[in-house]
Order: structure tokens, then sequence, then C-alpha cells
């Protein structure tokens, strides 16, 4: 059974900046499609970026241009950076990894990130 493990969340003033990692126990990220999710309280689950195994991303409108998507297959980490945060961007934050899109594949256990002054 593979598990992910998420890290990285925190508190930051608004501009800031976090990374956000999503351990696997398994050699899965670089043939599996790996999302981030996020939800806000009240908000249902978005989509927020997704690396598939070929590599391409997608993003969300509302972090296109401040988020990326990326991964480390030697250490079966995908990664998301997040610039320039807005309070909006608060929630808790999980990754999926899945052998295909529609599957319900592995879910984490998700990450706090609050973004306030």
């Amino acid at each position: 059974q593979v598990q992910l493990v998420e890290s990285g969340g925190g508190q930051v003033q608004p501009g800031g900046s976090l990374r956000l990692s999503c351990a696997a126990s398994g050699n899965i990220v670089s043939v599996y499609t790996t999302d981030w999710y996020r939800q806000a309280p009240g908000k249902q689950r978005e989509l927020v970026a997704r690396i598939f195994s070929s590599g391409t991303t997608i993003y969300a409108d509302s972090v296109r241009g401040r988020f990326t998507i990326s991964r480390d297959n030697a250490k079966n980490t995908v990664y998301l950076q997040m610039n320039s945060l807005k309070p909006e961007d608060t929630a808790a934050y999980l990754c999926n990894s899945k052998r295909w899109v529609g599957d319900y594949g592995y879910w984490g256990q998700g990450t706090q990130v609050t973004v306030s002054s």
C-alpha cells in the first residue's frame, strides 16, 4: 500500500512563499499522475495543479503564474512551489496520486497553509 505524506505548510504573510512536498512511499511519481488539491472551510475541494506522468502540467486559473508543480523521481516526491500567496490561498492542501485520471488513487493527510498578516 502506497502512502503519501505532505509537508511544508505553515503560516505566511500575503506575498510570501511556501514549498509543499508530497513524498510517496513507493516508486510511483514518475508513472502516476499527481494532483494538488486544496479545501477551505465551507468550500468545495479544488484542483490546484496536476502533473502527468509525461511531465505535462496544468493549473487552476486562480494560481496560474504563481504556483509551480514539479517532481523529483529519484526522491519519489512531488512539490508545489507557491509564490505571491494571497489570503484566499488559505486552505488544507492535499496530494493525490493515481495511475489514471479518474481513479481514486492514493491520498495524503494534508498540510495546512494559512496566509494572513
